[in-house]
């Protein structure tokens, strides 16, 4: 008899819609929009127990460093500002540091450069963009664009090694100017400085 009754269509259950009198109201909530709503205000008020709970809780001799660090803006925990974490001596100190790695990442790749320049028979004078190359296998040939990566890398670590030692020049006590670019012997896209030369007593 049950499979009987199962094997009848059976008319589907609608929600019913607004009214249209109440339309004014806003949406009529259905029964998946109250379990939403539900399941939130349960997740919120699950962490306001668990908080209470904690706080409840709480050594009052306990410690952290975030005590000492912070502070309240607009009753909101923030870090202190690490602008002046660190001493004129020990910033240059740091940047002496990275100048020091990048002058030799500069060395090593230089050294790579050569290894592979003499065992593809190239000359450094030699511009690459003139060269042309007769590959006869593709590991030859991966070798060439090894080789032109590699300059660039090189390129590219010499600018940031002489832009890192200009920074750390300029960090030196003494008086120093920018040059106009009327005053400049050789024309150069970038920045030329001139120290004032003080006596040595």
């Amino acid at each position: 008899m049950s499979s009987l009754r199962n094997a009848i269509p059976r008319r589907t259950h609608k929600e019913r819609a607004q009214p249209h009198e109440r339309k004014k109201f806003g949406l009529l909530e259905k029964h998946k929009d109250y379990v939403l709503r539900a399941r939130a205000f349960h997740q919120k008020e699950d962490t306001l127990r668990r908080l209470r709970e904690k706080a409840a809780s709480r050594n009052p001799d306990e410690f952290y460093f975030k005590m000492v660090n912070t502070r309240m803006v607009d009753g909101i925990h923030r870090p202190k500002s690490e602008a002046n974490k660190y001493t004129p001596e020990e910033l240059m100190l740091m940047k002496t540091q990275d100048i020091g790695y990048v002058l030799q990442k500069v060395q090593s790749e230089k050294k790579k450069v050569e290894r592979l320049n003499s065992a593809l028979h190239t000359l450094d004078h030699q511009p690459e963009n003139n060269h042309v190359y007769f590959a006869e296998d593709r590991k030859t040939a991966a070798s060439y664009r090894e080789l032109e990566a590699r300059q660039k890398r090189v390129q590219g670590l010499e600018k940031l090694y002489s832009d890192m030692a200009l920074q750390k020049e300029l960090q030196k006590s003494g008086r120093k100017r920018r040059l106009r670019e009327d005053e400049i012997v050789q024309p150069t896209s970038r920045p030329v400085y001139k120290w004032r030369a003080d006596r040595k007593r």
